[in-house]
């Protein structure tokens, strides 16, 4: 069973809005949790539990949207966002991935630097230091590929959805809306 109608509109338009927000609050938590470890440990587990929100988000709006495409008139604007719309989910396993890689190390590590404290090895430290590089450049790439992607994916829908339905130029303030004047 899937969402397809929210009072009286399509229920895409709606559940769009939360991968919207969802996928840029993800990927901004991700790569600040991989650059800054204290914030990881300070997000703890909501880092993850954002990420899985996001993911759960994107197969809701993409199937709110393969229902709206069977309700409107198919163009080259609407098969387009279609396309783009179904590239989403990799990039939102992507976060999900990271967010608990980043909390899990972040967790993991708050032990052992309280124990090593600054009497670490070197080596140790080294190695650490190589995986948060790596981990945070691997974050920083998947986020900003995840926000390419929504904004591509937004921008395509505005267009299909906007295309030639409004005028350019402001309705005369005497006879241009309606009845309800």
């Amino acid at each position: 069973m899937s969402l397809t109608v929210v009072n009286g509109l399509p229920a895409h338009v709606l559940i769009v809005h939360f991968v919207i927000v969802l996928v840029p609050l993800s990927a901004l938590a991700v790569v600040v949790g991989a650059i800054w470890p204290g914030a990881a440990r300070r997000m703890g587990l909501l880092l993850p539990l954002l990420a899985l929100a996001t993911l759960v988000s994107v197969p809701l709006a993409t199937g709110a949207g393969e229902w709206l495409e069977e309700h409107v008139d198919s163009n080259a604007l609407v098969r387009r966002h279609a396309e783009l719309g179904d590239g989403l989910l990799p990039w939102a396993v992507g976060l999900l991935l990271l967010a608990t890689l980043v909390w899990w190390t972040a967790r993991r590590s708050a032990p052992a630097e309280a124990e090593g404290g600054e009497r670490a090895r070197p080596v140790a430290t080294r190695s650490a230091t190589a995986v948060r590089v790596v981990t945070a450049v691997l974050c920083l790439g998947v986020a900003a590929g995840a926000m390419v992607d929504v904004y591509r994916i937004g921008d395509s829908g505005a267009k299909a959805a906007w295309k030639d339905g409004f005028s350019k130029s402001a309705r005369s303030a005497q006879g241009g809306r309606g009845d309800d004047d």
